[in-house]
């Protein structure tokens, strides 16, 4: 059995005979991956800050860590992705390659004096806005199956139609916008400076569109050509909610530990019915629509045939995962880290439809992933300078190497007193299938290489 996974879109049931769009398997391991976008700090070290604190991105992986903070700060974060993908269909090779812009993160801490004399010293709230995920994508892909799966012309007036049943070339575009952005909310609390612990509370805001076209050029062998186009275009809206908790302790001057854990996100867009008085809660509203287009060459009567918009509702539930964290910190002169993080693929649950079939795929063919961040940074006075490295596990459990994300990253910043420039660059790499024929098992997915390269630039500024 082949399972197909790339950045795209849900489609609905109601459409899943004839289309090209991601089944709803496909869409909630979207959802449940997260990039590693934060500050320029944070991305320059590939995210491993478990263990290290200090900087506002680290407030999604260990809330505890808002408390290294020694003084309120705000930040704000602009990057610059460049994503190439290549996609291979039947030995043909298309490129794609574009250039996005965005604010992926602002956000403060705000750090006070506890004014006890208990042992604990400090306490530290944070308030930070993030783009998980930004679903900003495309690619074409082109080629020839040598299988047609539009044979007929729908105002064929003959007694026997013509069958063309010959596959010429097909083509498929696929577009898709939108993002996964998040608010984290946390407190943490230093106690006798060695432990630090802290919690939050995070809200998500699901936006993604996708429109895809596949076009279909067939022949009957005798010299008549069919010409057929499908067009899609999906809109998925959805709020949800997580926790998370964690702590920080220093075991010796120069290594601190880290453990942290992240409930589930629940997908939540709580609806009130009160014809029927109950609640209609953890809701994602998905918006279709479809129309398809064949016409014969040479002919002037295209057939166009257009599906009326639907509107689906259903309950998603995405990973827990759990990080441990180690750092070696050597003074002021710089730092070693590391984050292992193990996520619970196999808990994703989709509800409120009849999901029993996707369900259990995600209990018999997905795994608990296993993935790894290294980071370092080294301080020459009031410069600092970094570099990471990141590894995430496919969840698939019959998916191959190259479906792992492996990524690499270099940065550095410089403190100008009660203001911090920080710049990073980052590469990660995937290959992925889109099948975007699925339900003819004759026809080869298109194979897509995914190259992305980031340039992250964080201004913060002491309070």
């Amino acid at each position: 059995m082949k399972h197909f996974f790339t950045i795209a879109m849900l489609f609905a049931a109601t459409l899943a005979s004839y289309s090209q769009s991601l089944n709803y398997q496909d869409l909630a391991l979207l959802f449940s991956e997260n990039n590693q976008n934060g500050s320029a700090r944070f991305t320059g070290m590939s995210g491993a800050f478990g263990a290290v604190g200090g900087d506002i991105s680290a407030i999604n992986i260990n809330p505890a860590g808002i408390a290294v903070y020694t003084t309120s700060a705000f930040s704000a974060t602009l990057n610059s992705r460049n994503t190439s993908n290549t996609a291979n269909y039947y030995n043909s090779i298309q490129t794609t390659e574009e250039q996005f812009f965005n604010l992926s993160q602002a956000g403060g801490v705000f750090v006070f004096d506890s004014g006890q004399d208990n042992g604990w010293t400090k306490v530290a709230v944070g308030v930070n806005f993030r783009v998980s995920k930004d679903f900003r994508d495309g690619f074409l892909a082109d080629g020839n199956s040598g299988i047609a799966t539009f044979t007929q012309y729908p105002l064929d007036n003959n007694t026997i139609p013509v069958d063309y049943h010959l596959g010429k070339e097909q083509q498929f575009s696929s577009r898709t916008t939108g993002d996964l952005s998040e608010i984290n909310i946390a407190f943490s609390a230093v106690h006798d400076h060695k432990l630090y612990i802290g919690g939050g509370f995070n809200t998500y805001d699901l936006n993604l569109s996708q429109s895809t076209l596949l076009t279909e050029y067939n022949t009957d062998g005798n010299g008549n050509n069919l010409n057929a186009t499908l067009y899609q275009e999906n809109n998925t809206t959805g709020t949800g909610i997580s926790l998370n908790a964690g702590f920080i302790y220093k075991l010796t001057q120069n290594f601190r530990m880290g453990l942290a854990y992240q409930t589930p996100t629940w997908f939540t867009e709580v609806l009130q019915d009160t014809n029927y008085g109950f609640d209609r809660n953890n809701q994602i509203d998905i918006d279709l629509f479809q129309g398809e287009t064949t016409y014969i060459e040479g002919d002037n009567r295209p057939y166009t045939e257009y599906n009326d918009r639907q509107l689906i509702a259903y309950r998603l539930k995405t990973p827990s995962k759990f990080t441990a964290s180690g750092a070696f910190v050597f003074g002021k002169k710089g730092l070693v880290s590391m984050d292992y993080t193990h996520k619970n693929f196999s808990g994703i649950k989709l509800t409120q439809q009849n999901f029993s079939q996707e369900n259990q795929f995600f209990q018999n063919e997905l795994r608990n992933t296993h993935n790894l961040t290294i980071g370092t940074e080294w301080r020459m006075d009031r410069l600092s300078i970094r570099g990471g490295y990141s590894y995430e596990q496919s969840p698939l459990k019959k998916g191959s190497n190259t479906e792992n994300i492996t990524g690499y990253s270099v940065g550095g910043g410089y403190h100008f007193g009660n203001t911090k420039l920080d710049l990073s660059f980052s590469n990660s790499n995937r290959d992925t299938a889109y099948n975007f024929y699925a339900q003819f098992n004759a026809i080869n997915a298109a194979k897509l290489t995914t190259d992305n390269k980031t340039i992250t630039a964080t201004l913060t500024f002491n309070l």
